[in-house]
């Protein structure tokens, strides 16, 4: 199997099967062979029908996935992935705004070119500015943070070697960071290539302006498990020695100067009057607390099933 084309849909009746006839026609122009798993994320319109409809039409083509409710597209590409077979793995979203004739492209670019992750950049966006701005920003941040040079980590037209998608989980809304994901796991050719944005044709968006919100948070979680998510010692321990430190710097200075005080019989308040006193008594408590939660998730990550789970990249 050369492709396994991933969509993810929620309430996209209309436009799956105009998507379905497009990929099909593309995949057969440049003699590619090529599977289709359209995950229904619970929908509540009619289109796990149209799906059902569109499989008998197409046969072993098509493949089709239905959740009992709406679970989020992290979890629809998740089981995506699990099932794909081809060599290579693309996304692309079911609301005709990823352009399938991309496809060929994206994966000459993984198999000759030797990419593991290839992400589309819509340079050219058919969407309002009250969406484009915030994108800009938001992108601007992630390649900041996680040092991949990205322009649209939002992108739904990705494409993957088979290996990635095998070696990573996907949850929540981690959708947006498979990039960043697949770097952790050590696949390091990331590139990207400038798609076509189609207008949207049907329905509605189905993400709202939370969803920068969100990803924000979500790309701080992303860092937080990837960088300390097998060692919790080295951030908890690290924060909370670190105040611990300071607070007791602050009691000994104060124990210091009254010392001083009484040594040289100079007139000097009670600790306790002291404001720092509570101060430094409240950092070295949040210190040991913070401390402690670094033992639990050591506990916690070393009772773990799968932390000798290592990706192996050959065997001899």
């Amino acid at each position: 199997m050369d492709i396994s084309i991933v969509v993810p849909l929620y309430n996209e009746e209309e436009s799956l099967p105009e998507l379905m006839a497009w990929i099909k026609r593309v995949v057969d122009q440049h003699k590619l062979l090529c599977e289709v798993v359209m995950v229904d994320d619970g929908s509540t319109d009619s289109s796990w029908s149209v799906v059902q409809q569109l499989q008998k039409e197409y046969g072993d083509m098509l493949c089709g996935i239905r959740f009992q409710r709406n679970y989020g597209k992290a979890a629809a590409l998740y089981s995506g992935f699990a099932a794909a077979q081809g060599s290579v793995v693309i996304t692309m979203d079911a609301d005709l705004q990823d352009s399938p004739d991309e496809i060929p492209e994206l994966y000459r670019m993984v198999i000759e070119e030797g990419y593991d992750v290839v992400s589309g950049w819509k340079k050219k966006r058919h969407d309002p500015l009250s969406k484009r701005l915030p994108s800009k920003l938001y992108n601007a941040t992630v390649r900041y943070v996680t040092g991949i040079k990205l322009h649209d980590m939002n992108c739904g037209l990705k494409a993957y070697r088979r290996k990635v998608v095998k070696s990573i989980e996907v949850y929540g809304d981690m959708h947006r960071y498979i990039p960043v994901l697949a770097k952790q796991a050590g696949f390091k050719k990331i590139g990207e290539k400038v798609v076509q944005h189609q207008a949207r044709k049907y329905g509605e968006s189905k993400f709202g302006w939370h969803r920068f919100l969100t990803g924000f948070l979500d790309m701080m979680s992303v860092i937080f498990v990837t960088k300390f998510g097998k060692k919790p010692m080295h951030f908890f321990g690290v924060m909370g020695a670190l105040m611990f430190l300071i607070g007791l710097s602050m009691a000994v200075y104060l124990g210091v100067k009254k010392i001083y005080g009484m040594a040289n019989g100079l007139s000097t308040m009670l600790i306790a009057n002291s404001p720092y006193f509570y101060i430094g008594l409240t950092v070295m408590i949040m210190g040991t607390l913070l401390f402690l939660a670094g033992y639990l998730g050591e506990l916690i990550a070393r009772s773990s099933g799968d932390r000798n789970q290592y990706l192996v990249e050959e065997k001899i």
